[in-house]
């Protein structure tokens, strides 16, 4: 079998609850968002996530509020928008900074990231969630600073999550051979789309989700399970 060397990781239903994306951060960001923008609107990076917002939805012009309502809206459906993404990471910034949450992790992952690291091996980050939002994830999370354990970060400015070509171009960054990557994930497209492009992969199923079968992945109740 192949050695592994570099793991890399998603963090929603994977790392962390889906329960604390959906009822912790994406509320706070929903309610605070519209006041953000307002307050901090002609700063150059949200100026320039607002743009981008509008040029994703085809607008080359829209009323501040216009855009808001627009972000509003994609965060009622969790639309996976890059620019989305980026302001969401600013307002959580002040939440993790001022103390009202901290990230939730599963109970195991901290020893098992403490653990691949002490054998030597690069652990990276590949979420939906923008990079500047996944570090702060880390740094504030509910076993403490977890930030160092990692080698690095990538988004969905690499590319989307389900598409073979991310995958292709985060070994290329990493410098790895894709069959010496493991991917581990909850969402099974994600893994056929690593998988495609010759990473391994590990398909977390926590409880209470049932076990299949025959598995499309090898899959695994938690990071315990996960043998290398």
């Amino acid at each position: 079998m192949t050695v592994i060397r570099t793991i890399v990781t998603d963090i929603e239903g994977t790392t962390s609850s889906i329960s604390f994306v959906k009822d912790v951060l994406f509320p706070y960001a929903y309610k605070r968002l519209p006041a953000f923008i307002e307050t901090h609107g002609d700063k150059p990076e949200v100026q320039h996530w607002l743009h981008e917002a509008a040029k994703e939805e085809g607008i080359v012009e829209a009323p501040r509020q216009e855009v808001i309502e627009l972000l509003l809206h994609w965060i009622r459906e969790d639309r996976k928008s890059t620019a989305l993404k980026a302001l969401q990471g600013m307002i959580w910034q002040e939440g993790y900074e001022g103390g009202d949450y901290q990230a939730h992790v599963y109970p195991e992952v901290s020893a098992a990231l403490h653990a691949w690291r002490a054998d030597g091996l690069h652990l990276y980050v590949y979420s939906s969630g923008s990079v500047p939002a996944q570090k702060l994830f880390f740094r504030y999370s509910d076993a403490g600073d977890l930030t160092p354990m990692f080698s690095g970060y990538f988004d969905t400015e690499t590319g989307p999550k389900r598409e073979r070509r991310s995958y292709e171009l985060i070994a290329e960054a990493i410098g790895e051979q894709p069959a010496h990557i493991l991917f581990l994930s909850d969402i099974v497209e994600e893994l056929d789309a690593a998988r495609d492009a010759g990473l391994r992969t590990g398909w977390l199923l926590r409880e209470p989700l049932e076990m299949p079968d025959a598995p499309r992945h090898p899959a695994y109740r938690s990071f315990d399970d996960i043998v290398l």
